[in-house]
């Protein structure tokens, strides 16, 4: 057996298996076709109704994924007329939150000292 990429003919005349297969890259292989989200319909919960505003930019939204509920405190940007989340921010499952609100007095002590 050859050692080196050396294209052997075979006693085919394809032109298929005389040329080397070429690997995809990455971008190539994840060129899949983009999901498009359904806009909420009128049936649908408001998700309004569980916004609360922190400061211009920046919302704790309480939000139900794939089952699961959620607690998102985020930033958001606008674009085309719609406020959009942006990267930065956590969701906090629900266990997660519950245990932030044990902490909430030690960190407004923590704050205090640090003031």
């Amino acid at each position: 057996m050859p050692k080196s990429k050396e294209l052997i003919s075979s006693d085919t005349d394809s032109s298929e298996d005389e040329q080397p297969k070429s690997k995809k890259s990455k971008k190539e292989k994840s060129k899949a076709p983009a999901k498009v989200k359904p806009k909420a319909s009128s049936a649908d919960v408001d998700e309004e109704e569980h916004t609360f505003p922190l400061a211009k930019m920046r919302f704790v939204k309480v939000n139900s994924f794939k089952g699961k509920v959620f607690v998102n405190i985020r930033e958001y940007y606008e674009a085309d007329g719609e406020m959009k989340p942006g990267r930065k921010g956590i969701a906090l499952n629900v266990e997660q939150w519950n245990k932030l609100k044990t902490y909430v007095d030690d960190i407004d002590e923590a704050i205090e000292d640090v003031s």
